[in-house]
């Protein structure tokens, strides 16, 4: 069973406490408007997978490709429009809007998203390098890297070699985190620990690859209006 992940916007870092008083430091995620709004299929695609869209946004503001794709569709144009593979049975339809409580409390997930950009930097920062010796004839060489050069035989500098340049501003993924507590009134998810990234940042959020969980909702948690008026949550989707 491989079920679909959400796209969450980061909202900032805070402290919970447990059932025991102890404190936690965890990053509130906020799952917005997620939506489904479209599938991959095996027979059309040659995968299996949901398209999610986070975030809606005017026609002029996105791509023009993204915005005939979401006309041909029949949906709205998304600010951040993601796709997630899936199996058969997590196939979620489209117009489905997904909650928080698509994640349970304790499970473990892996979350994805850029890392703050850093700009230049040296190598001692960027590598961790140790610096040059503070004395011994050193002069204003201390934080450089050393020689990179080679011999006569290959006679350059090998590609990947560890040297200062761009740090930060990639693409990161951070494993086995746990889901903390779920918001369902704000549709917020407080996952415990550091996600990557500045507030305000798209963040994947899926189940952990490496960590064997049952009981979790298949697709998803959906909310239904009973006839009453009252709002209830099942873990199935209607066909």
């Amino acid at each position: 069973m491989k079920r679909s992940g959400l796209i969450t916007t980061k909202i900032g870092m805070t402290r919970l406490y447990d059932d025991s008083g102890v404190a936690h430091a965890v990053t509130v995620l906020s799952v917005g408007d997620c939506a489904v709004i479209g599938n991959r299929t095996m027979e059309k695609n040659g995968y299996v997978a949901n398209i999610l869209g986070v975030c809606e946004a005017r026609a002029k503001h996105v791509a023009k490709p993204q915005a005939v794709a979401a006309e041909k569709a029949g949906v709205k144009p998304y600010r951040k429009v993601v796709e997630f593979r899936v199996s058969d049975d997590c196939v979620i339809p489209s117009g489905t809007q997904l909650s928080a409580s698509h994640f349970v409390v304790g499970q473990f997930v892996d979350v994805q998203a850029t890392s703050k950009g850093k700009g230049f930097q040296g190598a001692m920062k960027r590598h961790n390098f140790g610096g040059k010796e503070a004395s011994h004839g050193v002069l204003k060489a201390h934080r450089s890297l050393g020689g990179t050069g080679m011999r006569e035989w290959p006679g350059r500098v090998l590609k990947g070699k560890k040297m200062a340049g761009q740090m930060g501003n990639e693409t990161v993924t951070v494993q086995n985190l746990k889901i903390f507590g779920v918001d369902n009134a704000e549709n917020l998810v407080f996952v415990e620990g550091a996600v990557p990234g500045a507030n305000g940042t798209f963040v994947l959020v899926t189940d952990a690859v490496k960590k064997e969980q049952t009981e979790l909702p298949v697709p998803t948690f959906v909310k239904t209006v009973e006839s009453a008026g009252a709002t209830t949550e099942t873990n199935t989707v209607a066909e």
